[in-house]
């Protein structure tokens, strides 16, 4: 092979388009647009979620929810997920758990739950735990650590 010969792959490079520029490159005169009307204009066009001056779906659907922005967010792993991906003796915390993907993101720190059974002496260090997974870490001879 020589450098002379080398070729993208097949389909991975397009020529580029130009619209509007003359008769000759099939696409002159109107550029695709049709002729007149509000598509056709410059800046033409309807917004996102436009129906035409009907009431929209987003207009229709009552509002829900609300997202209290002092609240303090955490990740939260249940006492069975511990039992199923470590051994015993093991000392878990949010780094190791973010090294194993067990969680994706750290937020403001970690909180176990008492989901599931716990048989295994895990000494697990977090920012808050429920008092049912307190309970269920040192009846299985365990350490919970607030951090």
């Amino acid at each position: 092979m020589k450098l002379n010969e080398l070729r993208p792959a097949e389909g991975s490079v397009t020529s580029s388009y130009r619209k509007g520029r003359g008769p000759g490159s099939g696409n002159g005169k109107t550029a695709g647009k049709g002729h007149k009307g509000q598509n056709a204009r410059s800046g033409g066009g309807v917004r996102p979620g436009f129906e035409g001056g009907q009431i929209p779906l987003y207009r229709k659907l009552p509002k829900r929810g609300f997202n209290n922005k002092f609240a303090t967010n955490y990740a939260i792993v249940n006492v069975d997920t511990l039992e199923h991906k470590f051994n015993d003796g093991d000392v878990v915390d949010l780094a190791v758990l973010l090294e194993k993907k067990i969680i994706r993101k750290p937020y403001a720190g970690l909180k176990v739950l008492a989901g599931g059974e716990l048989t295994k002496k895990l000494t697990v260090r977090a920012a808050i735990f429920s008092a049912a997974a307190k309970e269920k870490i040192t009846a299985a001879g365990g350490q919970a650590e607030e951090v």
